[in-house]
């Protein structure tokens, strides 16, 4: 039976729809192409995918109409759509959050629940964590977000619990932190700076820039995502998902001054509501039972990212 990968066509499933693809599994595709950025560029993501014939892709809403058929024709789930991203969460925006992190898991494990045996990963997120206290940080620390966007994951994950305890569908929870690479989303720090670089136009950075990262190579995000689909020990637990080691923003420019070849403009603004100051994951849980071991360091996927931003700069 097809994996069915939600927010195919977004910047992580759309690498996990070509890994799968790669590798001979049929993936049902379902994006809703929300509006967090542009539908071309996401189309544009799924390029390849269409190119083989188990690959098919249905535009969907999942807070909207009956998604039995579509899980019944699938046999495992990856739940990867939401709506991104800690800055935009405030204000008038939390709305899209509430309904698509918070009621499209509902909907989504709803369907599932007639159908418990079917593994279900949900993707979450280390914005779960806010202002974490220790680092590394362990999957055992308790929660507490500190933006709109980290609530709402969190809510989708009391969810995958709730469902895993009392109609037992299969759940299994990763916590991305801070994900990097190829199809970056627009909006996301990595792309904005190699963008910028390339172009030679001003960098903003909210902060100092000192402010560190558990940045993780969106390959690496690919392996653990597809390992959660096949262990069963994991079935009902929550694993951190890391690159392994951290860096601050500032070190992060000066790799990206490095490969573009010229000094970078930057300009310091003030910190931003919800930024944290440091995120850092302790992956020993995800070594044990996933063999999860990040494999990118980061000097190496920054050059595959500006890699991929100049390719598709010199191609428009």
């Amino acid at each position: 039976m097809p994996a069915l990968v939600t927010g195919c066509a977004g910047f992580i499933g759309s690498h996990l729809t070509e890994s799968l693809l790669q590798d001979g599994e049929a993936v049902l595709g379902v994006d809703c192409f929300n509006d967090n950025y542009g539908r071309r560029q996401k189309l544009h993501n799924v390029e390849r995918c269409r190119n083989w014939e188990n690959f098919d892709f249905v535009p969907i809403d999942l807070t909207r109409g009956d998604l039995a058929d579509v899980v019944d024709e699938c046999g495992v789930i990856f739940h990867l759509a939401a709506e991104p991203g800690v800055r935009s969460s405030w204000g008038d925006r939390f709305e899209a959050y509430l309904r698509n992190n918070v009621l499209a898991t509902q909907h989504l494990l709803e369907a599932a629940s007639m159908a418990p045996e079917k593994r279900f990963v949900f993707a979450s997120s280390s914005s779960i964590y806010g202002q974490a206290a220790r680092f590394p940080t362990a999957e055992t620390t308790v929660p507490q977000p500190f933006s709109p966007y980290g609530t709402t994951k969190l809510d989708a994950e009391h969810l995958c619990h709730m469902y895993y305890a009392n109609h037992g569908v299969r759940t299994v929870i990763l916590r991305y932190f801070s994900v990097y690479g190829p199809r970056q989303r627009p909006d996301m720090a990595f792309d904005i700076f190699c963008r910028a670089a390339l172009g030679g136009e001003p960098i903003t950075v909210f902060g100092d820039g000192e402010q560190r990262r558990d940045f993780t190579f969106v390959g690496d995000v690919v392996a653990a995502t597809r390992a959660a689909a096949l262990r069963d020990e994991v079935i009902g637990r929550t694993y951190n998902i890391g690159g392994g080691s951290q860096a601050s923003v500032n070190q992060a420019l000066e790799l990206i001054s490095e490969l573009s070849g010229r000094q970078l403009n930057v300009r310091h603004l003030g910190w931003q509501r919800g930024d944290v100051r440091e995120t850092g994951a302790d992956i020993t849980q995800a070594r044990a039972d996933l063999a999860f071991e990040p494999r990118t360091p980061i000097p190496e996927g920054l050059r595959a990212q500006f890699e991929w931003v100049q390719s598709e700069a010199m191609a428009t």
